[in-house]
């Protein structure tokens, strides 16, 4: 097996092929740097670990191109904000048409009844609300679950993902809930009003709903924030029963795992949540996310708003719901992400997964890739973890960074955390087998 030396010495080549093969990349950072913190719009961008930001100069279908006219195969696809692809027809159509009858006016417009049928027809919840983000959508559905139960406490589990929400951003550490470590200014203890246990351990669940002050439980139906760990047997059925015994609401955040099917992985295991939540690809890249909700909490939060003076409920944003985002949503609803274009993207992905496979057994390697639908992600271990702090244990941040390098520098883009390589109706079986070319030379390298 390749020594940490070896892996050095990888990375430091394929970081000078980066740099000489990329000029404009390289000379374009230190201009940036004068106007952009780092050099790029939002800092999240410098997790790539490359010698310069890739600049992207055209995004079409699942091809990227790079201001130094470099082409890759994108299986990140803007982390599943495009997860079914780059400017879609239907939704390019849809922008063009209303971008000269609005963008937004904090008004409802022509198209807001048809995303509500189109939404409740497909993920089965009659009442649903627009945010911008999956954050701003979470926040809303914690913030509804404690003044509809009365009660203060969240729970989620340990290395869970809900985007940048505060109050899901803790952890364990040994029977202790803390903040996660890396936050910036934060000075609320967000982490005293959090319950977490590790994913899969019924008996922990039972144990934190048992005193009725949880509000609601917020998950993802898989967790994808530390490595994909999947559910157990039984594990939701049960999870789902021990929320309604406790009166606790059950949220399910379907926006990594929308990869599973037309309507979510909730669905396709039966999992019937109080609340969902489904961000970043639901109107085809358009910034828009929406929450839905059972009818009778509907009507309980009718009421309660009903008590409340008009505004200044902490909750939405004048650009959520805009006219834009609702045409796209609607677009994407009704002609992207069909039944076909869903086929099309899990065959191909099931294809990716086994050529990954039975290159990993030819090689004898301890690792094993796990998927969720259009979702699939290498994993440097040999057993399925239960926890995520199993997932994390096995992971190998510099091995990562060289294979993200390595083959990037062959015209092929995963996303930069963990090892994800997510496929969309627009990726072609040439790029999946030019994904799988470039990993057998990377593991031979390796190995």
């Amino acid at each position: 097996m390749s020594t940490r030396r070896s892996v050095d010495a990888l990375l430091e080549r394929e970081q000078r092929r980066f740099i000489d093969e990329h000029p404009q990349a390289v000379s374009r950072l230190g201009a940036a740097r004068a106007h952009w913190l780092n050099g790029v719009p939002m800092q999240w961008m410098t997790d790539w670990q490359l010698p310069a930001p890739l600049i992207v100069r055209e995004a079409s279908g699942a091809t990227l191109t790079d201001v130094d006219g470099h082409e890759y195969a994108d299986f990140c696809l803007g982390d599943t904000g495009a997860m079914f692809g780059h400017s879609p027809p239907a939704i390019a159509a849809a922008l063009k048409e209303q971008a000269t009858q609005g963008l937004t006016c904090m008004l409802p417009s022509e198209h807001t009844l048809r995303a509500g049928e189109l939404l409740a027809g497909r993920f089965g919840l009659p009442c649903w609300q627009i945010t911008q983000t999956a954050t701003d959508a979470n926040r809303g559905v914690l913030r509804w679950a404690r003044a509809l139960t009365g009660r203060q406490r969240i729970l989620v589990f340990d290395g869970c993902y809900h985007g940048s929400l505060e109050d899901t951003l803790v952890r364990l550490e040994g029977d202790r809930v803390v903040t996660r470590s890396g936050q910036i200014g934060q000075v609320a203890d967000f982490a005293s009003h959090a319950r977490v246990v590790e994913f899969n351990d019924l008996p922990a669940l039972e144990a934190a709903l048992a005193d009725g002050q949880v509000a609601c439980v917020l998950a993802e139906p898989v967790m994808t924030n530390a490595g994909m760990v999947l559910p157990q047997a039984d594990f939701w059925k049960q999870a789902r029963e021990l929320c309604s015994r406790h009166q606790t609401l059950l949220a399910i955040d379907e926006t990594h795992t929308l990869s599973s099917g037309p309507r979510g992985h909730a669905y396709r295991i039966g999992l019937r949540p109080d609340f969902l939540i489904v961000g970043k690809a639901i109107a085809g890249g358009v910034p828009t996310a929406v929450y839905g909700f059972t009818a009778e909490l509907a009507q309980r939060m009718e009421h309660l708003l009903a008590t409340k003076p008009a505004g200044h409920s902490g909750m939405g944003t004048t650009l959520a719901a805009n006219a834009l985002a609702t045409a796209a949503l609607v677009a994407n609803l009704e002609r992207v992400m069909t039944e076909a274009a869903y086929d099309q993207m899990l065959q191909l992905s099931a294809t990716l997964a086994e050529g990954l496979k039975q290159r990993i057994a030819r090689r004898s390697l301890p690792w094993h890739v796990t998927s969720v639908g259009a979702r699939s992600e290498l994993i440097f271990t040999a057993q399925q973890p239960r926890t995520a702090r199993e997932s994390l244990a096995a992971s190998k941040p510099e091995l990562e960074r060289l294979l993200h390098l390595y083959l990037l520098n062959r015209g092929v883009l995963v996303t930069p955390f963990h090892n994800m390589m997510l496929v969309s109706p627009a990726t072609s079986r040439a790029q999946v087998d030019l994904l799988l070319a470039g990993f057998e030379q990377f593991i031979a390298e390796y190995d």
